[in-house]
């Protein structure tokens, strides 16, 4: 029997003998992790956001299995919030809807939550109105016209196994105002637990045709900003859900299957969260690292091709940076890469790999 047939849902019980002991700790990490992002000048800050949020997006898409381009997503994101960097390309509108949907979710997130709202993140989410092969319903509730159930399933046509069928369509307007009542009004709630059961309510509920694994991981985010009281985002619970994707949905299906008390999600939540706020130290080093090479004086007068480069290679560019690369990437000739790279060697910014001749490859001096 799934969750929402029980009698009493969606009345959920945890354990807060279990629960309470590791959300303290959760909670000590967020507040010493955002003491230490205050420290930091708002440059960093603004750096720092925009990593995380970029890789909320990315993962968020990658756990569905869609791919997205992260120099499109990093641009939109840029641009919409103003942060200046090097580099910014043209972005895909599928794109710019899934940031939209996830800025709107965390540089809004006191704003009440509700239909038109969610519509909007859906509609953004799918803006042709076909998510793969198929024409889906956007910017509503998911309706019977197939007549077919709402289903997770998995294995080859004929041997399916069916991991969870969600709440009839004719269910979805009591189920989604509820759900919207309790997101709007309950106040005694943690935000960080409130992130937790908000995340399995509707995720369960699955109202639309698609995309509900990630608008409810950006409900998620959107709660965590509120447990942060801040627009700034640190850490990314969504990559971290990525890199143990397997256990996610493991958790998912089991919760989904069992009663209503759902103690063991929420530990598993928080476990989670702790590990992605772990994480983050190592990012945040990395930002650290990144601003500390711009603000060498040689790097202050270089021109947009080698900014563009540069910032690949501090990203971690893949494969070997040749002159022949540098021309393809940029749009230069051989001459232009090389005067390019020779500059850089002589500001002291790059330096030359072990093999010379026509293998030459260059590296960072940090």
């Amino acid at each position: 029997m799934f969750i929402y047939l029980r009698k009493d849902w969606p009345e959920f019980q945890w354990n807060h003998e279990k629960v309470s002991p590791l959300l303290a700790e959760v909670r000590h990490q967020q507040g010493l992790l955002l003491g230490r992002m205050e420290g930091l000048g708002f440059n960093l800050q603004d750096e720092a956001t925009l990593k995380n949020l970029t890789q909320d997006v990315i993962k968020s898409s990658e756990i569905e299995g869609e791919i997205l381009d992260p120099q499109q997503v990093r641009s939109s994101i840029a641009r919409r919030l103003g942060i200046t960097v090097a580099g910014l390309i043209p972005v895909d509108r599928n794109i710019d809807g899934a940031v939209e949907m996830m800025l709107d979710a965390t540089q809004n997130h006191e704003k009440v939550l509700t239909e038109e709202r969610l519509f909007g993140w859906h509609a953004a989410l799918f803006p042709t109105g076909w998510s793969g092969m198929h024409r889906i319903v956007v910017g509503a509730w998911r309706d019977n016209t197939n007549d077919n159930p709402m289903q997770v399933v998995s294995g080859p046509m004929g041997r399916e196994t069916i991991h969870f069928q969600a709440p009839d369509a004719e269910q979805l307007q009591k189920e989604m105002h509820a759900f919207l009542q309790w997101f709007n009004t309950e106040e005694n709630l943690d935000p960080v637990v409130k992130a937790a059961v908000g995340h399995l309510w509707f995720v369960t509920i699955h109202p639309f045709d698609d995309g509900n694994g990630r608008i409810a991981r950006a409900i998620m985010d959107m709660l965590l900003a509120r447990a942060d009281k801040s627009k700034r985002r640190f850490y990314s619970m969504s990559a971290q859900i990525r890199n143990e994707r397997e256990g996610y949905y493991s958790i998912l299906e089991e919760t989904q299957k069992g009663t209503l008390d759902i103690t063991e999600w929420i530990l598993w939540f928080l476990q989670c969260l702790q590990r992605a706020l772990a994480t983050t130290h190592a990012t945040l080093a990395d930002v650290i690292r990144k601003s500390k090479f711009w603000e060498r004086p040689a790097a202050q007068t270089l021109n947009e091709r080698q900014r563009l480069m540069l910032h690949k290679m501090l990203d971690g560019f893949e494969g070997k940076v040749t002159s022949s690369k540098w021309a393809k990437i940029t749009k230069v000739s051989q001459d232009t890469a090389v005067r390019d790279l020779q500059d850089l060697l002589e500001r002291g910014l790059l330096g030359k790999e072990a093999a010379g001749g026509r293998s030459t490859s260059y590296v960072l001096e940090e």
